[in-house]
């Protein structure tokens, strides 16, 4: 098995073109310069969508982190579809790293972990996910030298910040520490991922494009861009709806175990819970606007109470 600097032409070929490229000044026209000038503000936006914010201070149900499983899923079976139609074309087959950075077989064991053996009986591919997939499968079978970019976007994201995320996820959702649902973040066969994005960056660079097909690459890097913040945010209208199921004005939640119609919470809210649970007398009592009224006044005069004292 091939090491992360290494391809079929050998390794010392492909660490002296990252010598050549990398140990000399950086050109503005280089393919590499050229998408992390362009993208800079995409990728400013997309760190800055709720989603992802939520997800770096470890505010991410399990649900949600399934479902956003399920969506990279989907991308990477059409991405690296494509990617293997267009392994010998000379506009992307230099940065074909199949064994290094393929997602896909890895993401199905996640699945496999979240979902069960029969989860491909239980996903399934979203609104903003599938208009994602079928541009990547557009840009492989109608302009396959616009797959750089999608590659570059995505895979380029999983070796820095995915990392990240990686660490974020394993401590909310108390993963477990064998790195079980979150093998989509584990690169085995790259051993340092910074030599490897230097590689990667040589290759880009090294590709035999003209001006034009440069800045259409760039354009369509901030395509793939806002193709992820439309799943991001498609994950973040449906992490507001759990959060409302859940927490609804804050009351105390089921703790999911036992049934769910003896918590008194959720007998009221599915309107099971009899007359007599006083639960559902206290709730019912504490909607009434003139018990509202009473429970204020009294709040007010005990926070002035304590005010007074604490003076």
């Amino acid at each position: 098995m091939p090491s992360a600097l290494e391809s079929p032409e050998g390794a010392e070929e492909d660490t002296l073109r990252y010598e050549e490229i990398e140990n000399g000044p950086v050109s503005p026209m280089d393919l590499s310069e050229l998408l992390r000038e362009g993208t800079k503000e995409s990728h400013d936006r997309a760190e800055n969508t709720q989603f992802v914010k939520d997800f770096l201070k470890g505010r991410i149900k399990k649900e949600l982190f399934k479902l956003a499983t399920v969506a990279l899923y989907f991308t990477y079976s059409a991405l690296e579809e494509e990617m293997d139609r267009n392994k010998d074309s000379p506009v992307f087959a230099p940065l074909y790293f199949p064994v290094e950075l393929h997602r896909r077989e890895a993401l199905a064991k996640d699945l496999d972990y979240f979902y069960g053996e029969d989860w491909k009986e239980k996903v399934q591919c979203s609104e903003a996910t599938q208009q994602y997939v079928d541009r990547i499968h557009h840009v492989g079978q109608h302009e396959p030298e616009l797959l750089v970019a999608h590659a570059y976007t995505r895979y380029m994201g999983d070796l820095s910040g995915g990392q990240v995320l990686k660490k974020v996820a394993q401590r909310a959702l108390k993963l477990p520490s064998t790195e079980e649902g979150i093998q989509f973040y584990v690169f085995d066969n790259i051993s340092n991922a910074q030599q490897f994005k230097q590689l990667y960056r040589a290759r880009m660079n090294a590709l035999d494009l003209d001006k034009n097909t440069k800045e259409r690459i760039v354009e369509e890097a901030n395509k793939a861009f806002r193709f992820n913040m439309q799943v991001f945010d498609e994950l973040d209208e449906i992490g507001r709806s759990l959060a409302e199921e859940a927490q609804d004005g804050g009351f105390p939640v089921h703790d999911g175990k036992g049934d769910i119609r003896k918590c008194p919470y959720y007998a009221d809210k599915l309107g099971t819970a009899g007359p007599g649970c006083p639960f559902h007398a206290a709730v019912g009592l504490a909607r009434q606007p003139l018990v509202q009224l009473v429970l204020a006044a009294c709040v007010a005069v005990a926070a002035g109470a304590a005010a007074w004292y604490i003076l």
